[in-house]
This record gives C-alpha cells, structure tokens and sequence, in this order.
C-alpha cells in the first residue's frame, strides 16, 4: 500500500482496480463516506474498498456508472464494516448487497468494550491510531482533498487486521455464534418505513401552540423540504428548525415582517422570502389541521405510564428489567445488546397466555429476537413474570 490516494472515477480505471480485486481472494473491507449534514440524500460520495492481495481503492459513484462488476469481483466473499447498518443503505443504492458480512463496531459492542468507534477499536486490537479529524466533512466536495482521502483509505486499509483481531476475541468469550446470528440480522434488516408526519419531528415543535399553528409549521417544514430536495442540500441549512418555529412563533403579518424576523435565519431565509411567506399563509388558510398530538403507533404506552395503565405489565417489566441487567452484566455486554427494550416491553405488556420458558420465547422471536438473545433471556423473563405475579397476589391476600 502508498501512502497517497486517489479517486477512481473513469470506467477503464474502475475495470483495472474491479480485477485486481477479483484476482485477490479473502474478506473484503469496505467503507462509505457520505454528506450527511450538507446534502439532502443519503448517498454515497466515496466508496473505499480493501483487500489483501490487491489493495486500497477509492471509488467515485458520481462518475462510475453501475457497480455490478464490483458486486461480482467480491461475490460471495465476507464483506467487513465498521458499523454496517450505517452503509448498507447506500450501498444498496449502487447494487452492492453483500451476501455476508462481519461487523467491528457490532463485535465490540458484543465484547463489552467501553468505546466502539473505529478509532479506539484499532488502537485496541492492533495498535494502530487513526485520525478522525475529517468524519464528518462534505464528502461531495469535488476534487476531495489529499488529506481526506488518506483518511479514507485508513479507514478500510487496517479492517481486515482488526477483524481478525476482534474475531479472536469472540472465540475467546465464548460469543462468536452470538455474533454471526447479528451480522445476518443487520444484513438482512429491511429499510425503514416512512415516518407518519415527519414534519412532527422538528426540533421545538413542542413550544407551539394550537393547531393552526402546526399546520403553518408543517406547510413550512414541507416547503423547505421541497426545495431541499431540489438543491440536494440537507434541509437544515437552508433554514433550521429553530427558525421555522420561531416564524410561527412570532406570526407575522406580512412578508416584509418575515424577513425582518431576525430569529428567521439560514442561507435561504431571506433569497426564498416568497417561498416560505406562501408557506405560510398556505397553513394559515388550510382546512386539514392537524391534531396537536398523534395517537401512538406503539403496541403499548411509555414504560413511564404504566403503573397506572397496567400496574401487572409494570411489575412485570421491572422485576425482568432488573434479571436481564443482571445477566447483560455477566455476560460482559449491554443490556440493550442483550435484548432490545422494546422486546422486553412488547412481552411484559401482552405475556403468553401460560407463563413459560417456551411461550415467552415464542413472544420474543415473533418480535424479531435472535435465537441467541432467547437462549439467555426467555427462562430469566419467565421466571420473573411469575415471581412478580406471585408478589402481586400476595400483596392482594395481606390486603384483604
């Protein structure tokens, strides 16, 4: 390996670099590197890519059209991430699907390791430090500068060492089945579905009041969406949520008192003054207002409610709550890993008709547990529904 980089972005170099790769055999480390924070999309701007035996590549997907000879040159070799699920998606978007992978940042988490990033995990597997200083920079930035791409290139050129290393330790704990049942669940996950309302989730939405004022928060919040979309730039820096709730905050009148709102700030607030005054006044006159709350989609209300909604489910929940921590703590891991919160609670709120190891295994596998995740938790949790049934019913008896 060099220690300068450069960006792939013609077919004929595409080709050479896709066959030396073929030509090499092994895991493949790959990475992405996207404009999160600058662009509207998701997409990839840089795809780095390892292999023993050929070498650090960076790709372009802006200039490279179709990535099936890649996908092909790797085939069904195991692909190696450092947090996979963060590029799966884009991944996706050029037709690269691995059929295996194996996760670093994942394994950590798995082994307890108190810092997962790729940083700490490489100085701790290998030795080796790297540099972080260029993570979060617009990687649509074109021609990309020598130092981000060297940065990028480290990224995936010191995987392989440290998936092995990590794989090592796995073996040691006893956890590498656990992890391989996790890798295929990352893999495999399908993408997420759309929000409901999305426009919900600006930030301060919850100082607005009544649901006229939604509505005009929601016709701006579409309106800058909109355009965002249009210039591909993320909707933030256009104008922030901050801006948007104080424009219906402060309801101005006119569009000159818009833009003499000095709290109305971002790059586009005053150069699409038309855009967002028509917002406006769209939410102003509309018919379809919004309630001030959604009803939840979640099969059971927040744990914080259910004392007084479900006093049994609550029982249930805080004496398995306190089992699985206990068990997550000998196992080295954390709970959440253990099992997912909202697992734990789908079965505490709605439990099998007949408590037992088995029916509540059942629950947590029709919630998406892993076999191994209802190995260590399915008994613990059914011992603890009982054993808090029976202090209910015996603080019932004192009662009466």
């Amino acid at each position: 390996m060099t220690d300068s980089y450069d960006v792939i972005a013609s077919e004929e170099r595409f080709l050479e670099a896709v066959g030396a790769l073929a030509d090499a055999d092994g895991p493949v480390a790959v990475d992405v590197e996207r404009a999160s924070g600058f662009r509207y999309s998701q997409r990839a701007y840089l795809v780095q890519v390892f292999r023993r035996g050929a070498g650090v590549f960076l790709f372009d997907p802006v200039e490279i059209d179709g990535f099936a000879p890649l996908q092909e040159a790797i085939g069904s070799a195991e692909w190696v991430f450092h947090a996979a699920s963060q590029d799966l998606p884009s991944l996706r978007e050029l037709g690269l699907v691995p059929e295996r992978i194996f996760d670093t940042e994942l394994s950590a988490r798995l082994l307890g390791w108190p810092k997962v990033g790729l940083a700490a995990v490489t100085e701790r597997t290998i030795g080796v430090e790297l540099k972080k200083e260029h993570s979060a920079s617009d990687w649509s930035t074109r021609p990309l500068p020598a130092a981000w791409l060297e940065y990028a290139a480290l990224d995936v050129a010191h995987l392989l060492d440290v998936r092995d290393a990590v794989a090592d330790s796995l073996d040691a704990a006893g956890k590498a089945a656990w992890a391989a049942e996790e890798f295929e669940h990352v893999r495999a996950m399908p993408p997420k579905p759309p929000r409901r309302e999305p426009w919900r989730r600006l930030s301060g939405l919850h100082t607005v009041r009544g649901r006229r004022g939604l509505a005009v928060a929601r016709e701006l919040w579409r309106a800058r969406e909109e355009y965002a979309i249009e210039r591909d730039v993320s909707p933030g820096r256009l104008i922030p949520d901050r801006a948007i709730v104080a424009a219906v905050k402060a309801g101005p009148t006119s569009r000159g008192a818009l833009a003499a709102l000095k709290e109305f700030t971002g790059r586009a607030s005053r150069s699409q003054i038309d855009r967002w005054w028509s917002a406006i006044d769209a939410g102003r006159r509309s018919q379809e207002l919004p309630p001030e709350r959604l009803p939840s989609e979640s099969a059971f209300p927040p744990p914080k409610a259910w004392r007084d909604r479900n006093p049994d489910a609550d029982k249930r929940l805080k004496a398995a709550r306190a089992d699985l921590a206990d068990i997550a703590e000998r196992l080295e891991m954390p709970a959440e890993n253990l099992l997912t919160p909202d697992a734990l609670r789908l079965v505490a709120w709605e439990p099998p008709a007949e408590i037992a190891a088995e029916s509540v295994g059942d629950a947590l596998r029709a919630s998406g547990a892993r076999e191994w995740q209802i190995e260590q938790t399915a008994a613990p949790i059914a011992a603890a529904f009982v054993r808090a049934a029976q202090a209910a019913d015996l603080a019932e008896e004192r009662a009466s």
